[in-house]
């Protein structure tokens, strides 16, 4: 099992991610990975942190579709994958209606379809082997409106590598399975290492080499009530806030892990403004097993259900250099 840093988005502010991204190379991380909501975008920083390291690999996680087209992203996915010598991880992801249709201005209606058409579209320009028609339900090559002077086009430039590794941020059983067929890579929100069978039947046809990356929020700390607190405040928020409450993928997720009456109170809570009281909500067993917490001798213990698990690298959630240290210790 490998290790790699979450950088995440900005979320209070500018930060510079290069300090801990240099370490990180030196640790012997295998991936730095950034993100992006509808504040900092997930491609500035990464190429930030490639210009100051040479092995890291750069992962996005995620690069939301529907801000960018697959022409756009090939285009920068090329470029980005030449400058930093072949080590770019393209993650992608639908996100949800609130911010593709509140932010972006795009319907959200069809998302598997559009995932399927958008990664079937991206590989035939990365591959460039003749410029690009295509005729599906979510996009169309060229344009069948506007001027009608448009035509195929491919990549002026020749890619570095003719297939660029693409990992797909999933939470559906459906899209999950979509992941293993047709993406490289699955990148979970929250896995537990101690329900394999929540995601038992839809990574069961993943194909060999396939990755599994998961974020895990790391926080060291002799206290393991204290530990648990951010974890929880997060789940709080992404289970209450992050998505409407009759479409809220990460409640949905919760729900399936078998939280169902929990999630509905934690919703309820956060609606009502009673922060404190929705991360209250949240049960310590579960932000416990999707999590590394607590005293350093506890997470060397706790990572072996990690390392036996389906996940093939951690992504250490966490901007704590004294952290990322440890982690890297205990997990040799």
């Amino acid at each position: 099992m490998k290790l790699g840093w979450m950088a995440g988005y900005w979320m209070f502010g500018p930060v510079n991610p290069v300090p801990t991204a240099v370490e990180c190379e030196k640790l012997g991380y295998d991936s730095v990975f950034t993100a992006e909501a509808y504040g900092s975008d997930v491609f500035s920083p990464l190429c930030w942190i490639g210009a100051h390291t040479s092995r890291i690999r750069l992962g996005t996680g995620i690069m939301q579709i529907s801000a960018r087209t697959p022409a756009c992203a090939a285009m920068t996915a090329m470029t980005i994958d030449h400058l930093s010598n072949g080590r770019l991880v393209l993650g992608v992801g639908v996100s949800g209606p609130q911010v593709v249709e509140g932010w972006y201005g795009q319907p959200f209606p069809r998302p598997l379809e559009r995932t399927r058409e958008w990664i079937t579209l991206f590989r035939e320009m990365i591959r460039r082997e003749k410029p690009v028609e295509f005729q599906g339900r979510q996009y169309q090559l060229p344009h069948p409106g506007g001027s009608g002077l448009g035509k195929p086009l491919k990549l002026i430039n020749k890619p570095l590598r003719d297939h660029i590794p693409v990992f797909l941020g999933a939470e559906g059983p459906k899209n999950i399975a979509m992941a293993c067929e047709l993406f490289d890579g699955w990148l979970p929100l929250y896995y537990s290492p101690y329900q394999p069978e929540v995601y038992g039947d839809s990574i069961k046809n993943r194909k060999p080499g396939f990755e599994i990356v998961c974020p895990v929020t790391v926080n060291i700390h002799d206290d393991l009530e204290q530990a648990l607190l951010p974890v929880k405040y997060m789940l709080a928020f992404y289970i209450g806030g992050m998505g409407a409450k009759t479409q809220n993928f990460h409640a949905n997720l919760v729900r399936r892990m078998g939280y169902e009456k929990e999630a509905d109170t934690i919703q309820e809570l956060f609606a009502e403004g009673k922060r404190d009281q929705a991360a209250a909500a949240v049960p310590d067993r579960f932000a416990d097993e999707i999590s590394l917490v607590g005293p350093k001798e506890r997470i060397r213990d706790r990572l072996a259900a990690w390392k036996e698990s389906a996940v093939t690298t951690i992504l250490a959630g966490t901007g704590d250099l004294a952290t990322l240290r440890t982690l890297a210790e205990v997990a040799s």
